[in-house]
């Protein structure tokens, strides 16, 4: 036996240990690099925007003070009615609106997700097998020769762009001003969509309200046509008196069509709000005949108004997300470096991959500067400022509309509320007319004319009576909406500009006149 053994080619302990201290360096390098890449951000930080009007210190319609804010407490609870607490509740889980806005959120946090990985390392991992056969030529023979080969290789190539002037850093930015300005919005579709739905309760129960007057109505005219028609048989009085009771009946019947239509109207738009199909007839609903009159509402200073709004709020966001990327179009007219790299293993036998021969690496650093793109990137920049500026004028637009909508609802709270209270003595004065009148039609001291406009004028001033206390609730509905919705309220008590005795007091002498 030969004592001879075939050479095998060994790397040196020194160099071994030589290979993971080079690794090491040249990672600890790496994170270096790295780690000063994000030393710099172009374009402004945003700042709150300057309004270009003062805001007071108070509404000029407040009428006290808030005590503790609660944006998202449930107002709707103030109306003390189980029934509507469902059906909101309703609305809430099945509306499509809410629903289609709670996946928009979705949506541009995942957007927020894909723009922030841009921010980190890309790592992949290809696999590739080879086998094929080719010709050559036997560079000694001459020949064609066919040759069957394999190859196998495996690799984790791997790239990172440094953010030198934050490109990447205000696309994060703007894109989680973009998520807090969808999560606003939802916000404001849900706050929007309990608004309409509460007021749309309230509306159909004004109007079974306004159906039940009619049927009063009706049933009084068809009281007074018996009468009418007695009398008439019996010679006390004239066929036109029996005319015009007839007629006021067909016209006390024909309102009622209108109304019921009315009334479906709205439990079918209700319906849908509810997600249920639109239906006008719903065993299930039962509106009450009537609520307590609200009481006034302190609406706070103004500057909280900025703070609740969920329409302002989402509309600030936009403005810092325009802000944002503001930056995002000057950094790209700057230098952008990317690191690339791959470390892996190739063979032309899969037994033999993970050898160390067979180990392959590979580092590179690339930079690209724009030279000459005829003012492309300049002009970006100068988009995106000027979509800032329109931005702040929508934010403006929206805050001055905010406080209009507010003192448009404070003023109409209290003229509303004084128009209740006169109806009401207006409503008390017809009743005592009618009362009147049908004595003294019995009486035989006046004609059947006087009681019709006696009665007319009562259950008209029945039904603007519903319409003067659901304007109020719908008044009441729209300060929460505009105000973004409920608080605790420390209530200062002030006497309004008059209460209903004193305004009954007023008409206490005609009132005494007529009965006489």
């Amino acid at each position: 036996m030969s004592k001879y053994h075939p050479i095998k080619i060994k790397r040196p302990n020194r160099q071994r240990g030589r290979k993971p201290a080079t690794l090491v360096q040249r990672f600890a390098c790496l994170m270096l690099v790295l780690s000063a890449s994000a030393c710099m951000k172009m374009g402004p930080d945003y700042t709150s925007a300057d309004l270009d009007f003062t805001m007071p210190a108070a509404f000029e319609q407040e009428s006290g003070g808030l005590d503790a804010l609660k944006p998202e407490n449930p107002w709707w609870k103030e109306f003390n009615d189980p029934e509507l607490d469902r059906v909101v509740a309703e609305v809430m889980a099945n509306n499509p609106d809410i629903r289609a806005a709670a996946f928009r959120v979705t949506e541009v946090a995942a957007v927020l997700r894909q723009i922030g990985a841009d921010q980190y390392p890309t790592v992949n991992l290809s696999a590739q097998a080879l086998r094929q056969r080719q010709a050559t030529l036997n560079p000694i023979t001459g020949n064609a020769v066919s040759v069957t080969g394999s190859s196998y290789s495996l690799s984790l190539p791997a790239s990172f762009e440094l953010d030198l002037w934050g490109r990447l850093a205000r696309a994060t930015e703007a894109a989680e001003a973009d998520l807090l300005a969808s999560a606003e919005n939802r916000r404001a579709v849900v706050h929007s969509l309990t608004a309409e739905t509460v007021s749309l309760y309230l509306q159909i129960a004004a109007l079974k309200r306004q159906i039940r007057v009619n049927r009063d109505m009706v049933d009084a005219y068809q009281q007074g046509l018996a009468l009418t028609e007695s009398r008439y048989r019996r010679g006390l009085t004239s066929i036109l008196d029996v005319r015009q009771a007839r007629r006021a009946l067909a016209g006390a019947e024909a309102q009622l069509p209108d109304l019921t239509a009315a009334l479906g109207a709205g439990r079918q738009m209700l319906s849908v709000l509810q997600g249920r199909y639109p239906a006008a007839e719903t065993d299930d609903f039962k509106a009450p005949g009537a609520f307590a009159p609200p009481r006034p509402i302190p609406a706070g200073l103004p500057s909280q108004l900025l703070e609740r709004r969920p329409d302002i709020q989402s509309a600030e966001a936009a403005l810092q997300a325009a802000s944002a990327r503001i930056g995002v179009a000057k950094a790209a007219r700057f230098p952008g470096i990317t690191l690339t790299g791959s470390f892996g293993y190739a063979s032309g036998d899969i037994g033999d991959l993970f050898r160390p021969e067979n180990e392959l690496w590979r580092l590179a650093a690339g930079g690209l500067q724009p030279v000459f793109n005829a003012g492309k990137l300049s002009a970006a920049q100068a988009a995106a400022e000027a979509r800032y500026q329109q931005a702040k004028m929508a934010y403006a637009k929206t805050v001055l509309n905010a406080f209009a909508e507010v003192e448009g609802a404070l003023l109409n709270q209290k003229e509303l509320e004084t128009r209740r209270l006169r109806m009401r003595v207006f409503l008390e004065e017809a009743v005592a007319v009618q009362e009147v009148a049908v004595d003294r039609y019995r009486r035989g001291l006046v004609d059947y004319l006087a009681v019709l406009d006696a009665q007319s004028a009562r259950f008209a001033a029945e039904i603007r009576m519903v319409e003067a206390e659901y304007a109020v609730l719908s008044n009441r509905v729209r300060l929460y909406r505009v105000l973004g919705g409920g608080w605790d309220v420390a209530f200062v008590e002030q006497p309004s500009p008059k209460s209903g005795d004193d305004i009954a007091a007023e008409t206490s002498g005609r009132k005494q006149d007529i009965q006489k």
